[in-house]
């Protein structure tokens, strides 16, 4: 069998047992039985995927509970007992010492003291106390990417496949970027009918095959605001950008879709320490 079919079928194996992680978080995963949908033995899917995706499964299901959890604190009523059970982890303790461990703080306080206070609305800033925005002017790109529908926070499954898909095809270059693209307002629009793409940069160099399709960014004027922390605090960053330093820049917004530039790798890199650029088209 030539080694591109061969990786073809590897292609397809990782997307079954991606939709399967992200379908089952609240399960206990058996690495075992992501093996058998991988229709692999555990000796060496494990060597596969962790080729592939540069961590094991446990590592990837370890860090989609806690990022997941993260969101629930900072979105959500719901208790840190709930949280705790929902990610996996029924005692209590063992849930706090392992979010302590990567967030900085235990799940309590963060709900209290997380990154997405910083972005609170506090009426006594002036504009030069503002956080961290710059006006940059951009040059058009071409993107490569998947689709993706549903919770904006829930898109770090479109990039699983998007990497799985470059990777098995030896597609993937070190210079692509990894960029979000997000096409509606998730205080207008019903969670579930979200629309955004997990891409790529170099997007030209890329055939657009099934699951992968292109997408074109727009030059021009684009206000960035510098985030620091979790992706799930991002939220407020947003709230922030168009209600107070919109109003107070003279600006106005283009037509265009706003994106994201992740300049951290989540998988190399603590949550507290993750680099985000927001980017907010201007006229």
């Amino acid at each position: 069998m030539k080694e591109t079919s061969i990786w073809a079928i590897y292609e397809s194996r990782l997307r079954r047992v991606s939709a399967y992680i992200h379908d089952h978080l609240d399960e206990e995963l058996d690495l075992d039985r992501l093996s058998e949908i991988a229709c692999l033995s555990p000796h060496h899917w494990h060597r596969v995927y962790r080729a592939v995706h540069g961590e094991t499964l446990a590592a990837t299901v370890k860090r989609l509970r806690l990022h997941r959890a993260a969101g629930d604190l900072v979105r959500t009523d719901l208790s840190v007992e709930e949280i705790a059970g929902r990610s996996g982890y029924p005692n209590l303790q063992s849930f706090n010492r392992i979010f302590k461990s990567v967030f900085g703080m235990p799940p309590a306080r963060y709900r209290r003291e997380g990154s997405h206070m910083v972005f609170q609305s506090n009426p006594q800033k002036g504009i030069s106390e503002m956080y961290d925005v710059t006006i940059k002017t951009l040059a058009a790109r071409e993107l490569v990417g998947v689709p993706h529908e549903g919770s904006y926070m829930a898109i770090g499954r479109a990039f699983e496949t998007l990497g799985g898909t470059l990777m098995a095809r030896n597609l993937f270059r070190p210079e692509m970027r990894m960029i979000g693209v997000y096409l509606d307002d998730p205080d207008l629009i019903p969670e579930d009918r979200l629309r955004s793409f997990a891409c790529v940069t170099e997007g030209q160099t890329v055939p657009a095959d099934a699951p992968l399709v292109h997408r074109h960014l727009d030059g021009g004027d684009y206000a960035v605001l510098r985030h620091k922390g979790p992706y799930a605090d991002m939220h407020k960053a947003y709230q922030w950008l168009y209600g107070v330093w919109l109003p107070k820049s003279g600006r106005e917004v283009r037509d265009t879709v706003m994106f994201e530039d992740y300049i951290s790798n989540p998988r190399d890199t603590a949550p507290t320490d993750l680099l985000t650029d927001i980017h907010l088209p201007l006229k």
